[in-house]
């Protein structure tokens, strides 16, 4: 007689071999990508993004020499992806693991947790999933949570801590990235001290500011921020989804910024350049927490390993990679301004900046950038965002500066 056999029981039973399951992830990863690698256009002055179609260097190759200053890294393409995670599979073995456990996400996870000083960390699909577990983990039953206005948190994640945890989030310092510490503490003192008192929960900071172009919150802000937060028992969570675009900057250590908070978010897929994925780290007890309302918040998928797998790859490296990268940037930037470009740098920057020509110079750029294989985005009033990322090492300073001069 034929045993019964369900679903649970055939998937735990049939783990895949590498190369079944490099077939899998070719067969399935096309259209995800597709969708995934179009890069986006640069924030306008309000923070708002029109659709990806519309830019203007979506369909053009990206090569070993092309310089691309129109996004956080440069779109990687179906057949370079797969190249990519082939790559990985054969020299981790897959490392496949089960709904999130084992394999190359738990490698992924420890490493994070190593890199943040946190006791443990657990993968998530996506930020906005991490962003929500972290301030409802940190809240518990003092649901108020203080934020950013111009956070992704409050202003792109459609009111979720308050329709999924029952949240209310308290914005403050609209226009900017980067609240003083007296702002944040009217803001406890507001909650705390009305007719009827409300105990703050949670603050959620965001830094580097996506709809700031980058801008970051300053470390002595922060530390000061946390201190507050710590004398009065209030949790904080660092959204630090761009966080590894601070690398290089003066005085930043990631350990030593993530040491500040009870729980980070790093994103897998700006950077570390994974198809999706996210990690939040903390103390074991909160992770534990984060694990079990992954589950119930739908986000327990069966493999993760198609995204570990190129964050650590990615990993490997980084922080050499892109710190001479800013060297180069810096380099180029300064080229420019000498030669007649408005440069224009970020307050408190992450990998943003923003050069203008001159009448004379924007004659003929596009045609210019393009016969050099840079690839850039021109605005309507001559800007050009200007992106740091590790294209940058694909020329010499001089070479990219030269396009941009004529």
């Amino acid at each position: 007689m034929t045993a019964q056999v369900n679903r649970r029981s055939f998937l735990l039973g049939t783990a895949p071999s590498a190369a079944a399951a490099l077939a899998m992830a070719q067969a399935a990863l096309p259209t995800l990508l597709a969708q995934q690698y179009q890069p986006a256009p640069p924030p306008s002055e309000k923070g708002s993004r029109p659709p990806a179609a519309a830019s203007p260097v979506a369909a053009m190759p990206i090569t070993a020499r092309t310089v691309f200053l129109a996004g956080d890294a440069a779109p990687v393409s179906q057949a370079d992806y797969l190249r990519v995670l082939t790559e990985a599979v054969q020299k981790h073995d897959l490392k496949a693991d089960n709904y999130l456990a084992g394999g190359a996400v738990t490698e992924l996870e420890q490493k994070f947790a190593g890199m943040l000083g946190k006791e443990d960390c657990c993968f998530l699909p996506t930020g906005t999933l991490a962003n929500n577990l972290a301030v409802r983990i940190l809240c518990g039953e003092h649901r108020h949570v203080i934020v950013q206005t111009d956070s992704h948190l409050y202003a792109d994640e459609s009111d979720a801590p308050s329709i999924m945890s029952g949240l209310t989030m308290q914005p403050i310092a609209a226009g900017k990235a980067a609240p003083t510490l007296e702002e944040f503490s009217a803001a406890i003192d507001d909650a705390e001290h009305r007719a009827y008192p409300i105990k703050v929960g949670a603050i959620s900071i965001e830094s580097p500011v996506r709809r700031h172009d980058g801008e970051s919150v300053p470390f002595a802000t922060l530390e000061k921020v946390c201190a507050l937060a710590k004398s009065k028992g209030i949790g904080m969570h660092w959204d630090g989804a761009r966080a590894f675009m601070l690398t290089g900057t003066p005085g930043f250590d990631l350990k030593r910024t993530a040491a500040q908070f009870d729980t980070v978010y790093c994103s897998l897929y700006k950077a570390l350049r994974a198809p999706f994925g996210a990690v939040l780290a903390g103390p074991m007890p909160m992770v534990a927490q984060a694990r079990e309302l992954r589950h119930v918040f739908g986000g327990l998928i069966y493999h993760g390993w198609v995204a570990a797998l190129p964050a650590l790859e990615a990993l490997n490296g980084f922080n050499d990679r892109f710190t001479r990268a800013r060297a180069a940037a810096n380099e180029v930037l300064a080229q420019l301004q000498q030669g007649g470009y408005t440069v224009q740098r970020i307050p408190n920057e992450s990998n943003i900046a923003y050069v203008t020509p001159t009448p004379q110079q924007a004659a003929g750029l596009k045609q210019r950038l393009a016969s050099a294989d840079v690839l850039a985005r021109i605005g309507k009033d001559g800007r050009v965002p200007f992106f740091l990322n590790d294209t940058l090492l694909h020329q010499s300073p001089a070479a990219i500066a030269a396009a941009f001069l004529g």
